[in-house]
């Protein structure tokens, strides 16, 4: 850092007495050059000296500067610290703000022990506060802190009790299966009750290297996931997220929009935030609230360069923008929440808790599987994938939560998706969703390799022949919808086949009735009213 006399310098003498004053220092100066060398010669015992009668938060915001390097942004420093009021001397010297500092900058600017000057930074030059070297000398080392950020949670905070589970699994199993069937979005949003968003899981996936660049599963490595057992899995998850630095927390974020080409540093915001909420000791209930509280206190600028809150375009979604520090609980805080809420207790880190099942998670606690997690090893005591698949004569398929997730995968891209039930999923067996897994190169024959020896009873003898007849020859019938025109006598009719509506006619279905074609309704009436027959439709079919 610069030294006394560099930091003094550009001050007039009136600002270089007031120092001195303050200080108890006597001036014998002749010029600014004068008072500087005198300061810098003096300043530092007087420093020493005066060490414990300076206020608690002065003491600690220098200690925080000089656990900095000795310098912090200028910006953030006066945010956490107070303004520094920009007058001259003429108004200073009328209303002498150092006897009555509004701040802790100002009270630490008149005093000398604080600079404010440019140096160079990774985004260029920045304007910082410092504290000069002849003074950082002496201040007394900065500690980490050990005390945690936020407090325990209240016993109304944790009435309702959320556990860490492993149904990320799950959802990444049909997540997997849906992108392999090029499923629509719409199509997989419904599909589950998502832990964690379908874009989020997709990122977590590409991240664990089973998603290729075009977010499609790559065979083998999907293979391997979805056959490893239920802790080993989810370990690889846990262990593909904890060091990523392409998933972007803040990106993925629900309920913020993101506009623009500006970077963020995803993998350090996440290394910080786990160390706020590995502050709260093991096994206890802490409060979320209290934990973003106390970081936008102590640290509110983890994730954002040089505390830099207005280069990143964020909006809400479909509202303003949220730029400026005043938006920090809308991004900042929301994202020590999201952190919480999602990835780490979606990934098993962390328990959940809140005053009722309806409301959203007020606590926290780290889970039984936390510290095999941190460390990439598989969490023990999870259950074995071995319950059977239920199949009924109408081509409904139950699968069980514990029936392996491999076979899972392969059935769903054979059926149509019924509703998630409580107990499992449901698939229907049909001739278009036959169809379209045979565009994927799958054969019947390997659904019935499936099903025969995954099921907990032998197959319904009508599936097995239905689907064997569909490999064969396809669909066997089919069902399609007709407008049919009904008239009184069969004179009406034969007058309609005679006249030029008769081309809109197709199969006859008695003497007194006809299949209309589409579209022609309105035509065939017209020509019924013509040869004196007035007609309507039914409601129904309008």
């Amino acid at each position: 850092m610069p030294g006394l006399a560099q930091s003094l310098q550009g001050h007039d003498l009136g600002h270089l007495i007031i120092v001195a004053e303050l200080w108890g220092i006597e001036l014998h100066a002749k010029d600014i050059q004068d008072a500087i060398t005198q300061l810098e010669a003096a300043l530092p015992a007087k420093a020493i000296d005066g060490w414990d009668a300076l206020p608690e938060e002065s003491r600690e915001a220098l200690v925080a500067v000089s656990a900095s390097s000795g310098r912090l942004p200028w910006g953030p420093f006066i945010r956490l610290y107070g303004e520094l009021r920009e007058m001259g001397p003429g108004r200073r010297d009328r209303e002498l703000p150092f006897l009555q500092p509004a701040s802790t900058t100002e009270l630490l600017w008149y005093r000398g022990l604080l600079g404010r000057a440019f140096f160079d930074a990774a985004e260029g030059p920045q304007e910082f506060a410092y504290i000069p070297d002849e003074l950082l000398a002496i201040i007394p080392a900065a500690r980490e802190t050990t005390r945690p950020f936020g407090r325990p949670a209240r016993p109304e905070e944790r009435a309702h009790v959320w556990p860490a589970d492993d149904r990320i699994l799950d959802q990444a199993c049909t997540l997997l299966a849906g992108l392999r069937m090029a499923a629509p979005e719409s199509e997989l949003a419904a599909a589950e009750s998502w832990t964690l968003a379908p874009l989020a899981l997709k990122a977590l996936l590409a991240a664990a290297k089973i998603l290729d660049a075009n977010g499609k599963p790559i065979a083998d490595a999907a293979r391997r996931f979805l056959e490893a057992p239920r802790g080993e899995a989810l370990a690889l998850l846990a262990g593909a997220w904890l060091p990523s630095a392409e998933f972007n927390e803040l990106r993925l974020m629900p309920g913020l929009q993101v506009e623009g080409n500006w970077q963020n540093d995803a993998l350090a915001t996440r290394h910080k935030v786990l160390g706020y909420a590995r502050s709260a000791p093991a096994g206890q209930w802490w409060g979320l609230a209290s934990l973003v509280a106390d970081v936008k206190a102590r640290q509110p600028d983890f994730q954002r360069p040089a505390g830099d809150y207005d280069s990143w375009y964020l909006r809400a979604a479909g509202g303003d923008y949220l730029r400026g520090f005043e938006h920090w609980d809308a991004v900042d805080g929301a994202l020590l929440a999201y952190f919480i809420r999602g990835p780490l207790h979606t990934l098993g880190f962390v328990d959940l808790a809140g005053p009722q099942e309806s409301a959203p998670p007020a606590a926290f606690r780290w889970s039984p599987w936390a510290t095999a997690l941190l460390r990439g090893i598989a969490p023990r005591g999870f259950k074995v994938e071995a319950a059977k698949l239920k199949v009924d004569s109408r081509g409904k398929v139950l699968i069980p939560l514990l029936a392996p997730r491999a076979t899972r995968y392969l059935v769903a891209r054979f059926c149509e998706w019924l509703p998630q039930q409580k107990d499992g999923y449901v698939y229907l067996i049909t001739a278009r969703s036959l169809d379209r897994a045979r565009k994927q190169g799958l054969k019947v024959a390997q659904l019935l390799k499936l099903l025969k020896p995954g099921s907990a009873a032998p197959l319904p003898p009508n599936l097995v022949q239905a689907l064997k007849r569909w490999e064969q020859q396809g669909a066997q019938t089919r069902l399609t919808s007709a407008l049919v025109l009904r008239v009184a006598s069969v004179a009406a009719l034969k007058a309609l086949r005679a006249s030029r509506a008769a081309r809109y006619l197709g199969e006859p279905l008695g003497p007194t009735a006809v299949v209309v074609k589409a579209g022609a309704a309105q035509q065939v009436l017209q020509t019924l009213l013509e040869l004196g027959y007035l007609g309507e439709m039914d409601e129904d079919s309008q």
